[in-house]
């Protein structure tokens, strides 16, 4: 029992840690840097504008392309500095012809569908400038985007910049809104104080932007090109920057079955990532980084999913030791029927947005079990179908 006992506490604590704990740590960390007079990250948004390049990847976005192109197009950069790229590989829909009738906008299209990291590697043969900007096409950007990212490249220390997320909540939104939208928050604040510590580790593919030199042609195989590459870059000795005033504004998933294919694929990625990446987990080498890097992404997964099932059943033989199991075991129960509730209003359409958030971060935990056997298998392809999205507007 008490072999029991002690592999219980590990768990919780590493559950605890991961989900809480380290955004405490690295909130504390941040307030002693700021204590010493260590901040390094202020740049000067107002004049600086190299020649810049936005690339976004289209395929079959009809109902997207031409909003993005007209918000792409009016972001205030000066139009001299900005080229604008639009890969459209393998669209069956009048995706190409829509980007066609825009003048300002170059095309590249390939018949043949190979996947997003072939045509971007296709398309960064064509890019000339120093800095390369990447963004989806069912996303909208803020008016400052690119001038508040490239305000970073200033310092030679920064190899890229992440954009921040951001998840548009309407008052129809279910689960997948609540959810998506809640973490994604909490994301932000991760990454906010990573920066600030010293880099974020990894950009989602919403926005962001490297340096043109440093990119390299990943394996062709790669499922989260975005979190791969800007690791990558940061393995190399540059920070990844995150700039919070340089948003990507999407809808959520339509469904919690829409957003649970997402998380797999994510998942599956992830479980890539870490067996390619597996120099970052040296701590002795890479120091700072690989505490954020294991803290903030290889736990989550990796061992804390089978950690917090550990938690609750390992917790039914310790009930009779003490009554703070006893309520341990209770406040789990309570906590996954409130998921379970969820996933009942879910299913009717009822909005109860209190017991989304569980059920969220219960489909959360449960995609990476998915996605560790989607990876074992081989059998995530990286010509996805990608979740349908609730619309912005």
């Amino acid at each position: 029992m008490q072999t029991i006992e002690v592999l219980w506490w590990i768990c919780l604590l590493l559950v605890v840690y991961t989900y809480v704990g380290y955004g405490i740590v690295l909130r504390l960390l941040v307030g002693i840097k700021r204590l010493t007079g260590r901040e390094n990250n202020h740049a000067d948004k107002l004049e600086y504008f190299p020649e810049v390049t936005v690339v976004i990847a289209a395929y079959n976005e009809v109902d997207f392309i031409e909003e993005k192109i007209q918000n792409t197009l009016q972001l205030t950069y000066p139009p001299d500095k900005l080229q604008i790229i639009i890969v459209t590989d393998g669209s069956t829909d009048t995706t190409p012809d829509i980007v066609r009738s825009y003048a300002e906008v170059k095309l590249l299209h390939h018949p043949e569908r190979k996947g997003k990291i072939a045509a971007v590697h296709r398309t960064m043969r064509e890019v000339r400038t120093p800095i390369v900007i990447f963004t989806d096409a069912n996303t909208y950007l803020n008016p400052e985007a690119i001038q508040n990212i490239v305000s970073h490249y200033q310092n030679p220390e920064i190899g890229g910049v992440a954009g921040e997320k951001r998840v548009y909540i309407a008052e129809k939104d279910s689960a997948s809104g609540a959810g998506e939208g809640f973490y994604w928050k909490y994301e932000s604040a991760l990454k906010t104080w990573d920066f600030e510590l010293y880099s974020v580790v990894g950009a989602a593919g919403e926005l962001f932007s490297i340096r043109t030199e440093l990119y390299e042609d990943i394996p062709k195989d790669t499922i989260i090109e975005d979190f791969y590459l800007t690791l990558r870059i940061a393995q190399k000795g540059y920070r990844i920057a995150y700039e919070p005033d340089a948003f990507a504004l999407e809808g959520p998933s339509a469904s919690v079955k829409e957003e649970l294919k997402r998380k797999i694929r994510i998942a599956a990625g992830g479980i890539q990532s870490i067996v390619r990446l597996k120099p970052l987990l040296n701590i002795f080498r890479y120091g700072i980084l690989s505490f954020q890097y294991i803290s903030h992404r290889v736990l989550r997964w990796t061992v804390t999913p089978f950690a917090l099932v550990l938690v609750l059943f390992l917790n039914i033989f310790l009930f009779q030791e003490a009554l703070f199991y006893q309520l341990a075991l209770y406040a789990q129960i309570l906590f996954y029927s409130a998921a379970l509730v969820g996933y009942v209003l879910e299913n009717k359409s009822i909005k109860v947005k209190a017991f989304f958030i569980p059920y969220y971060f219960f489909i959360m935990n449960y995609a990476v079990f998915r996605g560790i056997i989607r990876y074992v298998k081989g059998s995530q392809s990286v010509t996805w179908e990608r979740a349908e999205r609730s619309s912005v507007r």
